[in-house]
């Protein structure tokens, strides 16, 4: 039986490690084998950082959420409670959102969620 040569195929599958490398220090951009493992490091942390974003980005908008409350003289826990008795269906984001760019709407949130 012939013997098949794969450097192309090699070649192709080193040049895609290589490319994901780019601009990673020293031999982690140039070397094949150190390239492949800061490759794999980088995705995983890639992974693991975009839920670690969503999550600080959750605690912001709590944080914003509970500082424009205070100003109302309540609390987070209770404002959010009182939301969710009253039918008002709108998550923290856009909560946040209310609570920097718009003070009167907000205030309006405030008093029509603890009417009910």
């Amino acid at each position: 039986m012939a013997r098949v040569a794969s450097s192309v195929t090699t070649h192709k599958r080193h040049k895609k490690i290589l490319n994901r490398a780019k601009g990673f220090y020293g031999a982690r951009s140039k070397n094949y084998k150190t390239a492949r493992q800061a490759v794999r490091k980088a995705m995983s942390h890639s992974t693991r950082d975009r839920k670690q974003r969503q999550r600080r980005m959750r605690e912001l908008w709590i944080m914003r959420i509970n500082a424009a409350v205070r100003e109302h003289g309540t609390s987070y826990n209770k404002f959010i409670s009182s939301l969710k008795k009253s039918g008002i269906d709108l998550d923290r984001k856009m909560l946040s959102e209310i609570a920097i760019n718009d003070k009167e709407l907000f205030a309006a949130i405030i008093r029509e969620s603890q009417l009910s």
